[in-house]
């Protein structure tokens, strides 16, 4: 087997190997169409199959991190259910070495009329840890979990944030030799998340596998080692983070191919050659063509706030707004230190003397960031008129901290003395910003830090 490095170490034992694996469901158009069939009732099939995977295979090195991305439908779930037991395959093989620690959607293997001591011992014993073995294991578990008295009360009553931090106490602290968590730390608070996250480079230093699902690009092209994209079911590629997070971006914006859902969706004949022989829509590793440059304001309205607040003269209308990476790619999630530009299409319906282009960078708080305009950066000074349709761009280096961001953009203008409003919209367009690195403050000064020797 191909030898790979981790952390600088030499790594070729698979901690986990997939191959060819299949999950294929029924669905049915209404429930009573599942009863019917149960029993017997007419002989004609009223379900579909739908895969959930398509012949995935993949293989996990032990001392890796690796990520699974992916938009929601993709099959990153089930396939983390798949390996840690909780769901069968309908053909295909997974193979384990090592012991398991699963966090996944928030309940999974917590009794809900127990109380939080009770939950530890439970899912100790499940993990085949004696009651001595706990025992000794309770209070770093305890101390991890810092939800005081609570732990002696029912799980059902805790809110989602101390379900979760009594969770992964007890995940991170039943010495697992693989780690498996799925989304389930975007519901702690950012302390929290950061706590968990230091326990990962400690994992990771000790030599710990973990496999992690999330939407938080920034945490994936931190913390990953490797990373699979999934589709629909079909695994699309695997590498490096940032390659991964390209193709990822491409998937959103629709310039890789997606095939419709009706393409998984097979009749009962097809089922066993189906499953036995599972063929990938599309093989992996293509379909990463060039900026399709179709019309839009983002392919498939991603990233788009529906309730935008919008208002103007309409004197000019801003038809379309997006932005593009360095490779000139839409797409709304941009890498911390790359060039991006933001475009707006405007057409005119009337003379305008001066209009002034302009945009601007909020937080999610609703905190103005940054921005600029045309007029500021003396980039047009001219006048527009009726039925011209002008291409505006702004082009910059992205240097905001890694997160969740708003876009406004606005036409105005004076006429005479008079400031006048065209269009506006306020929080237009989501942008996700991946960083590795995030320094205090909004923005990263970048800077370059020597330590020498002093004379």
């Amino acid at each position: 087997m191909e030898e790979k490095k981790v952390q600088g170490r030499e790594v070729d034992t698979p901690a986990i190997e997939v191959k060819d694996v299949v999950k294929i469901y029924k669905l049915y158009d209404k429930p009573k169409d599942r009863l019917k069939e149960a029993f017997g009732f007419g002989k004609k099939k009223v379900h579909k199959l739908h895969y959930a995977l398509n012949g995935v295979s993949l293989n996990i090195h032990k001392g890796e991190t690796v990520g699974i991305i992916g938009t929601n439908g993709s099959g990153k779930s089930t396939i983390l259910k798949i390996i840690t037991g909780v769901l069968h395959p309908t053909s295909g093989e997974v193979k384990v070495e090592g012991r398991i620690s699963a966090l996944l959607e928030l309940g999974a293997g917590f009794n809900q009329e127990y109380n939080g001591i009770e939950n530890v011992y439970l899912n100790g014993t499940m993990m085949g840890f004696s009651e001595k073995e706990i025992d000794e294991k309770l209070p770093e578990i305890l101390e991890f979990a810092d939800i005081g008295d609570y732990v002696y009360q029912p799980v059902k009553t805790y809110s989602s944030g101390m379900f979760v931090r009594l969770a992964f106490a007890v995940a991170i602290n039943i010495e697992p030799e693989i780690l498996i968590v799925d989304e389930a730390l975007s519901v702690g608070d950012v302390f929290f998340q950061a706590k968990c996250y230091h326990k990962f480079e400690e994992f990771k230093k000790l030599g710990k596998t973990i496999v992690f699902v999330s939407h938080d690009l920034s945490s994936i092209s931190k913390y990953c080692d490797r990373v699979f994209l999934l589709n629909q079911g079909n695994l699309l590629g695997e590498g490096s983070p940032k390659e991964m997070i390209d193709a990822y971006k491409r998937v959103l914006v629709g310039q890789y191919e997606i095939h419709d859902k009706e393409e998984g969706l097979l009749e009962d004949e097809e089922l066993n050659r189906a499953a036995g022989n599972a063929v990938k829509k599309k093989p992996q590793g293509e379909g990463f063509g060039e900026n399709s440059g179709q019309e839009g304001v983002v392919p498939s309205g991603q990233g788009i706030n529906p309730d935008a607040l919008e208002y103007g003269t309409k004197q000019a209308r801003i038809l379309e707004y997006y932005l593009t990476d360095d490779r000139g790619t839409r797409t709304t999630a941009v890498i911390k230190g790359s060039l991006f530009t933001v475009h707006m299409k405007v057409e005119f319906s009337e003379h305008v003397p001066a209009p002034i282009f302009a945009i601007s960078f909020k937080d999610v708080k609703g905190t103005e960031i940054t921005g600029t305009n045309s007029m500021i950066e003396k980039a047009y000074l001219e006048s527009a008129e009726a039925g011209q349709v002008k291409h505006i761009t702004f082009t910059q280096k992205m240097s905001l901290q890694g997160g969740e961001y708003l876009l406004s953009l606005g036409v105005t203008g004076y006429n005479k003395d008079t400031f006048e409003v065209y269009h506006r919209l306020y929080d237009a367009l989501n942008i996700t910003v991946v960083s590795d690195k995030n320094t205090v403050g909004y923005y990263d000064m970048d800077s370059a830090v020597k330590v020498e020797d002093a004379l």
